[in-house]
């Protein structure tokens, strides 16, 4: 089975779970994603990752060897965009 690339983790993610902003950047086994998604409104972070995993399923066991998350909800994202300083790409 192939590694899956950013854009096919990507339309994973967004199949499976409504999100206002979805970016996806990795090598084909390790990823990041920020997520942004009303659906995160009252979730504890572990709850988001956890809603996260249940959508990729068995491709996380089978295609995605590790995925790093950035979970937020639109207000969370808006807050941040306006006071964090960018950051680098590692």
């Amino acid at each position: 089975m192939a590694d899956p690339t950013p854009s096919e983790v990507r339309s994973y993610i967004a199949a499976g779970l409504p999100c206002e902003l979805l970016e996806v950047e990795g090598d084909g086994r390790h990823f990041f994603a920020t997520i942004v998604s009303a659906q995160f409104e009252g979730l504890s972070r572990v709850r988001r990752h956890q809603r996260v995993y249940a959508v990729l399923g068995d491709r996380m066991r089978e295609q995605i060897h590790a995925l790093s998350m950035k979970t937020l909800t639109p207000a969370e994202h808006a807050s941040q965009g306006a006071s964090a300083p960018a950051h680098p790409h590692h």
